[in-house]
């Protein structure tokens, strides 16, 4: 008989069983490191890290700049701009406020001006009727007291003693007849030189008659006329100009009151103005572009610090 001979079954098993494990480990291995990679390609998509795309064109890359920065410098961009705009109103309302005031200013001192001389021109007409000033003299004071001292004093004074244009009129025409005549203690030789002096009169022919006659009626018609001034002038001229005395007085203070009046009206008229504000000027504010172009320019900067 022949003996046949069996391999021994030890070691060839075990190398084929060796080779299953590595081959299991192997798998095993591939396994993990798919998942990693697929966890680690959902958190990057999740993140926004990565940006997959479906239609075959190359998917964006993603901002180095994180979002929230980007969500920060939005927002001040935003508040920059709200800002300027209301720093903007604010100056309007400033130069809207200041010609109110420059308004008022003006129409205060328009005011002023009017008040004094509608006071100035109601002493005239109680002074021209011959009427007491009453309430007026306080305001009188109270306005010209320190300007015009002496024509508020004047006009005090003329209102004690009132003198008119008709009562010089009127007293005129009583001392009219004596007027032509001589002095009272005039003798019969200073008579006798006066008529004959007054009969040649040698004058030119544009200058008015020196005769007292002509000289009563030009003073009639400058008393008609309010020319004062005119009437004295006259009067003081003619012969019997001594029983004139008391309506010389009369209407010397006549004049002198009405060139009070005229100083009062002239002072209503040329008082100093209020003193004007200075406009404040418009304050220059960065609009909302330069304040958006001045917040994204540190972007870049930002955005290479953040690169890895």
């Amino acid at each position: 008989m022949q003996d046949t001979t069996y391999p021994e079954p030890g070691p060839s098993r075990a190398a084929s069983r060796g080779r299953g494990n590595r081959a299991v480990v192997a798998v095993l291995v591939l396994i993990m490191l798919l998942g990693v990679l697929a966890a680690a390609t959902w958190l990057g998509w999740r993140e926004g890290w990565l940006h997959l795309s479906l239609d075959g064109k190359p998917a964006a890359t993603a901002s180095a700049v994180p979002v929230q920065n980007t969500q920060l410098i939005a927002d001040r961009v935003a508040t920059e701009a709200a800002l300027a705009g209301a720093a903007a109103k604010v100056s309007a309302l400033e130069q809207r406020l200041a010609e109110l005031n420059q308004q008022a200013i003006a129409a205060s001192g328009q005011a002023t001006h009017a008040e004094a001389l509608l006071l100035a021109v109601a002493a005239r007409r109680a002074v021209e009727r011959g009427a007491p000033l009453g309430y007026l003299e306080n305001q009188l004071r109270l306005r010209f007291g320190q300007s015009q001292p002496g024509a508020v004093d004047r006009l005090l004074m003329a209102s004690q003693k009132p003198v008119t244009l008709t009562s010089l009129d009127e007293e005129f025409e009583r001392i009219a007849p004596r007027l032509a005549g001589g002095r009272q203690d005039e003798g019969n030789w200073d008579w006798l030189k006066r008529q004959i002096g007054s009969l040649v009169v040698i004058r030119h022919d544009d200058s008015p008659s020196p005769t007292p006659e002509s000289r009563i009626e030009r003073a009639r018609y400058a008393i008609a006329g309010g020319r004062i001034d005119a009437a004295i002038a006259e009067v003081e001229r003619m012969p019997g100009r001594d029983v004139a005395v008391d309506w010389l007085s009369h209407a010397r203070d006549w004049v002198m009151t009405q060139r009070a009046l005229d100083q009062l009206e002239t002072s209503a008229l040329t008082l100093p103005d209020p003193v004007q504000v200075a406009t404040p000027a418009a304050t220059s504010m960065p609009g909302p572009s330069a304040s958006a172009s001045a917040a994204a320019t540190p972007a870049p900067a930002a955005q290479a610090s953040t690169a890895p």
